[in-house]
């Protein structure tokens, strides 16, 4: 079988560009748990009380309103006020997610950053991502959101 110039130079190049991309280096790989972090870190702990409060006051509010308008009202219009009512605590507990998340995962950057870790996974109890090696960076990333 002969090879063209063509073909041989494509083969060449992927061969070059395999070996450059296995031996870049040890990839390293940290880890959290994020229970600790959710019990522990300060930030995260005022967010969800936060959240918390907020969400329960919508409900309270939204299930006083719709008791004062139950018997004014159709039971088409009613679901339907119900349903809009769901739909702001559901956008409510969204927005405390998002917000969650994004504090984390900027603490989660930032410690990637200073120990150079090509990737940070949250460690559960259950269900080990790292079962050897790995960095646990758990009091780093509770540091972090103090």
């Amino acid at each position: 079988m002969k090879l063209t110039k063509k073909s041989r130079l494509l083969i060449a190049a992927a061969f070059a560009a395999s070996l450059v991309m296995t031996g870049c280096g040890k990839t390293q790989i940290g880890y959290i748990d994020g229970d600790r972090i959710m019990k522990e870190a300060p930030q995260i702990q005022s967010l969800v009380e936060e959240g918390n409060q907020k969400i329960q006051e919508a409900q309270d509010e939204a299930e006083k309103d719709l008791a004062e308008k139950k018997d004014s009202m159709s039971d088409e219009d009613f679901q339907k006020a119900q349903q809009e009512a769901q739909r702001k605590v559901a956008g409510l507990n969204q927005s405390y997610s998002i917000q969650l998340k994004q504090k984390l995962d900027t603490a989660l950057a930032d410690v990637a950053k200073e120990k150079k870790l090509d990737a940070i996974v949250d460690n559960q109890q259950m269900q080990k991502t790292v079962v050897e090696g790995g960095i646990d960076v758990t009091d780093e990333a509770i540091q972090k959101l103090q």
